[in-house]
Formats: C-alpha cells, sequence, structure tokens
C-alpha cells in the first residue's frame, strides 16, 4: 500500500512540475510579442513590395486565409494561386497596422492577434492564428475582414443581400 501511494505521489510531482516548467515569464511573453509584431510587420511588407516568396514562407503548409469575400476561404495553395498574379504583376496590396492587440498562451509557443489595418480601401480588420514551431513564428490561420459602422449596416446589407441570398443557396 505504502509503494502505491509512494508511486501515486511521485506521478502527481512529476505532473506538476511538467506544467510549471512549460509556462515562460512574463519578460519573455513580452519579448514574444515583439518577435510576432516584427514576424506581422514583415509579412505585410513583403506584400507590399511584392515579395511572393517573404510573403508566403510565412505561412504554414496548412494554413487558412480568408478574405473579405464570403467565397473567400482560401488554402494556402489556392491562396497562393489567386495571389501569383498580382504579386507578378507588381501590384499586391499595402496593410500597415494601426494597431495591434497580440495574446500568447502560458508555453509561448502559441499566439493569437487582432489587428486594425489602414489600406487604400480604408481601414480594414485583420486576426490570426500564430504557432511557434522551433524558434521561429508560423500564421497558421488570417481572417481580413471590412469593419462596418453600425449606422451604416442597413445600407450595405440593402447593397448586399442579391448577392449573399445566391451564396447562401449552397448551404441548403
Amino acid at each position: 500500500m505504502k509503494k502505491v501511494i509512494f508511486i501515486t505521489l511521485l506521478f502527481f510531482l512529476i505532473i506538476s512540475c511538467e506544467k510549471s516548467a512549460v509556462k515562460i515569464a512574463d519578460s519573455e511573453k513580452s519579448h514574444q510579442k515583439e518577435l510576432i509584431q516584427t514576424f506581422l510587420n514583415d509579412w505585410h511588407l513583403a506584400a507590399s513590395q511584392t515579395n511572393y516568396a517573404n510573403y508566403f514562407d510565412k505561412m504554414a503548409e496548412n494554413s487558412v486565409f480568408i478574405g473579405t469575400d464570403a467565397s473567400e476561404i482560401w488554402s494556402k495553395s489556392q491562396f497562393e494561386n489567386y495571389s501569383k498574379p498580382h504579386f507578378d504583376k507588381g501590384k499586391a496590396w499595402d496593410f500597415k497596422a494601426l494597431e495591434r492587440n497580440i495574446y500568447l498562451n502560458d508555453a509561448g509557443n502559441f499566439a493569437w492577434f487582432d489587428e486594425n489595418l489602414q489600406t487604400n480601401r480604408g481601414t480594414f480588420r485583420g486576426s490570426g492564428v500564430l504557432e511557434k514551431i522551433d524558434e521561429n513564428w508560423t500564421l497558421h490561420h488570417y481572417v481580413l475582414s471590412v469593419p462596418i459602422p453600425n449606422d451604416d449596416m442597413k445600407a450595405v446589407v440593402k447593397i448586399t443581400h442579391k448577392n449573399d441570398s445566391i451564396f447562401q443557396l449552397k448551404f441548403k
């Protein structure tokens, strides 16, 4: 019986040590957030400079990019196919972060963020999910959206109603 109690206590001690060892210090979280800021700024910069390799190398092979149109839910390869002609013509997009919030898990290897972006079409919003693999951050999921002021929503719904109705037919 003593052996069972000892093994049980040892098991719980190992598990509790493992969990506490996974947490990173606040200073390391701050450092990782700075790295993520740079990563995302460089990602947006690569698009504005039409640097196809630098842009898409930051995205995981299984990443997803969700655009502003309801039909734009793209795998990395689909998004590359859509984007390549724009990059080749030297006319991709130019997004600059106006503000960004970054959140990290306790282990410091998983992050999510939201950002307001200055674009040539006005303010857009982005949000995404990153994973730290070895020492490098990789983008797994990005959602681009256009914020609509509540006072303008009725007018926007009126404009988009026809196309939205057609889009929703696919799901019936």
